[in-house]
């Protein structure tokens, strides 16, 4: 899936959408999604100026995104907004910095009605960037 399909399915418009490209998914169930990391990134202008480095919130947040994408690819989610109900247990384990590559990885454990619970991991290269022990989504 290209920006403009990614775009077609969730309302974030830069500077806010955070995914580049999905790799692979399964409606519902998991998604691959990558975001390719510029020094153009308007964050990095204050964070911080001497070291770049992706805020730890922003990193999430593209996670929070590709997990949407999943969810709202669904033929009754088509058209509607997912947003945050919680997370849990966030551990970050690397620096992401412009030049890299983030791949993000998540899994979908359960939905039922309008909510979804699920577990992700953002890579660069195959280091753990940062974990996410549980989402939850509600889609309206």
């Amino acid at each position: 899936m290209d920006i403009n399909e990614i775009m077609s399915i969730l309302p974030h418009r830069q500077p806010f959408l955070l995914i580049d490209r999905i790799e692979s998914m399964e409606e519902g169930k998991s998604i691959t999604a990558l975001k390719n990391v510029s020094y153009n990134e308007p964050f990095f202008a204050g964070h911080f100026p001497q070291e770049p480095v992706m805020p730890g919130v922003l990193i999430v947040e593209a996670m929070a995104q590709a997990g949407a994408v999943a969810i709202l690819s669904m033929d009754e989610f088509r058209g509607k907004t997912g947003y945050f109900g919680a997370i849990k247990n966030v551990k970050f384990k690397r620096k992401v910095v412009p030049g890299d590559t983030l791949r993000l990885e998540l899994e979908i454990d359960k939905l039922k009605r309008n909510i979804g619970i699920g577990h992700g991991t953002a890579y660069v290269g195959d280091q753990v960037a940062c974990q996410v022990e549980q989402f939850m989504f509600i889609v309206e």
